[in-house]
């Protein structure tokens, strides 16, 4: 099996990638800071070359003005003979003249700021190319040529702007800040993923393995991860499978305790006694519900929410509670309707329990639909909105001492909700009783 090129040239190692990208990296801003350095370098020396040939020209002028005519025919030759080539006499017609803007003129104005100075280029039949031709009075107006050979008229060689400097500058921390954080990215990725895969681990434990794709350090730990998960899922699964024997087991030593406690004469203790068991068959009832809820996997179906309360509202009736949904409540969404249905009824018959009354009602929401169900009790403590939901959590004491319960309701309620994509919340209504939303997604 042949591998893509790039899988095969990209180092495997999230410590290998970072570094392959920093190497070249660094390389390319040291490549771009040397390309700066040699233009900047020979900026200079060119702005340094020019200067020294300004200065000797003002200096050959200065002299030739303190000398008589006939001392200038004389030492004409001799003055600049190093690198410059002087001549007393005006520029030919056919000679055209440089752009303002030569690095030579700027120097000599800065020089000779009293003395004008005109550039041409000077063509040559013997040269290949042209050279450099400088026209400037002397003091009694005698015009003074100033040929140089060794310097090529460079139309080009204009002084460098501040501005193409800073471009690049910025170029260059625009390049390294890219560089920095293609390189924080790939290291904070795999980070990204597995957060965003244990939060999904603790919504639904069931969910789908992470992808073990990408370098060695993120396969490694995404294989970690999907061990640990595997091993939570085998640990739950095994805790309700016991919570599960238990309570069915519990269920034959109960009826033999039942026909046992018939065969007692005192009354007042055999109402005490059954009542007890009647506790204990409630409680094993509520634990193999609550195994099940763990574990609810029937099929996802489409669900028509609207005659699902109606049918929820009219069943409330019959059992003599009062219920109200609104007619027009509509939705469809897909799920698990036996698990939806019971979930619902637990909300009912919590709310009927602790408030008297419950309100439904249906509204569409940005992910699918909310159902929410409010009761006319005296609502729960903030701090115990969440800690109802817990297994074996009960809260008579502060809504109701009269009532009983085996504090399972609310827990099989939100495992049955959580099995289909779907949650419950609680919360205090202004005007008191509490609110359960339930956050139903559309499929």
């Amino acid at each position: 099996m042949r591998l893509p090129l790039a899988r095969v040239l990209i180092p495997r190692s999230l410590f290998a990638r970072l570094m392959l990208i920093w190497l070249l990296g660094m390389a390319l801003v040291l490549a771009v800071a040397l390309a700066l350095f040699v233009a900047e370098r020979e900026r200079i020396g060119r702005s340094a070359l020019f200067e020294g040939v300004a200065q000797e020209i003002a200096a050959a002028a200065e002299l030739l003005d303190s000398m008589s005519p006939p001392e200038r025919e004389r030492w004409i030759d001799e003055i600049g003979r190093r690198r410059l080539r002087l001549s007393l006499r005006p520029p030919r017609e056919h000679l055209r003249p440089l752009a303002p803007d030569h690095p030579l003129q700027t120097a000599l104005r800065e020089t000779m700021p009293q003395r004008p100075a005109t550039l041409y280029i000077h063509p040559r039949g013997d040269r290949p190319h042209p050279v450099l031709l400088i026209v400037l009075p002397l003091a009694d107006g005698t015009p003074l040529q100033v040929r140089l050979p060794g310097i090529p008229p460079v139309p080009g060689l204009a002084p460098r702007q501040p501005g193409p400097f800073f471009a690049a500058l910025a170029a260059l921390v625009l390049g390294v800040g890219l560089l920095t954080w293609i390189a924080v990215r790939i290291a904070t990725r795999p980070l990204s993923r597995m957060a965003a895969a244990a939060r999904a681990l603790g919504e639904d434990p069931g969910r789908a393995p992470m992808d073990t794709a990408g370098p060695t350090e993120v396969a490694q730990a995404a294989a970690a991860f999907n061990q640990m998960q595997r091993r939570i899922g085998e640990h739950v699964t095994e805790r309700t499978r016991i919570l599960a024997a238990i309570s069915h087991d519990l269920q034959t030593p109960i009826t033999r305790l039942r026909l046992r406690a018939e065969l007692v004469e005192d009354e007042n203790l055999r109402a005490r006694i059954q009542s007890d068991l009647d506790a204990m068959q409630g409680l094993v009832r509520e634990g193999l519900a609550y195994a099940r809820s763990l574990d609810e996997r029937s099929p996802v179906q489409a669900i028509e929410l609207g005659p699902l309360l109606q049918a929820l509202a009219q069943d409330a009736h019959d059992m003599g509670w009062t219920v109200r949904v609104a007619e027009d409540a509509q939705g469809r969404i897909m799920g698990r309707p036996a698990a939806l249905r019971r979930a619902l009824w637990n909300l009912i018959e919590n709310g009927v329990k602790f408030g008297g009354e419950v309100d439904i009602e249906l509204a569409a929401a940005p992910e699918g639909f909310e159902i929410r169900l409010r009761d006319h009790g005296p609502g729960l403590a903030e701090a115990e909105l969440e800690k109802v939901f817990e297994p074996f959590y009960r809260t008579e004491s502060s809504r109701n001492r009269e009532t009983g319960g085996t504090g399972l309701g609310l827990a099989i309620t939100r495992n049955l909700l959580r099995g289909q994509d779907a949650d419950v919340s609680l919360r205090n209504h202004p005007e008191g009783g509490l609110v359960a939303t339930v956050s139903l997604r559309g499929r």
